[in-house]
């Protein structure tokens, strides 16, 4: 099982969701972690190639993006509610340096 790796306040934001949306984050994690595919979800090419986005919909929206392309771990960028339709150009932006970080790192270590 791929182990996560929790980037920037991910974890902490998180950490506040409501507990059934909390709950259901975990799971979808944990099925992630297993080499399957989450029960909802969607490529999120406007942060980056191979990152998605898990959508949780109980008891509002909320969304966890990361990345499991690379062997050694899952890299969760990001966790935040969703509030509109769209999503807000700040949560891409956060998205988006993590995934950088990610890259970066990559970068150095091969």
């Amino acid at each position: 099982m791929k182990p996560l790796k929790w980037l920037g306040n991910s974890y902490s934001r998180l950490n506040k969701f409501p507990p059934e949306a909390m709950r259901e984050a975990g799971y979808q994690l944990n099925k992630v972690q297993a080499g399957n595919e989450p029960s909802d979800w969607k490529p999120m090419s406007s942060v980056g190639l191979g990152v998605m986005e898990i959508r949780i919909h109980d008891p509002h929206e909320h969304r966890i993006l990361y990345v499991a392309k690379y062997p050694e771990a899952i890299y969760v960028l990001h966790a935040f509610e969703k509030k509109t339709q769209k999503t807000s150009d700040r949560d891409l932006k956060i998205a988006r340096t993590a995934y950088a970080q990610v890259q970066q790192t990559q970068k150095e270590n091969h």
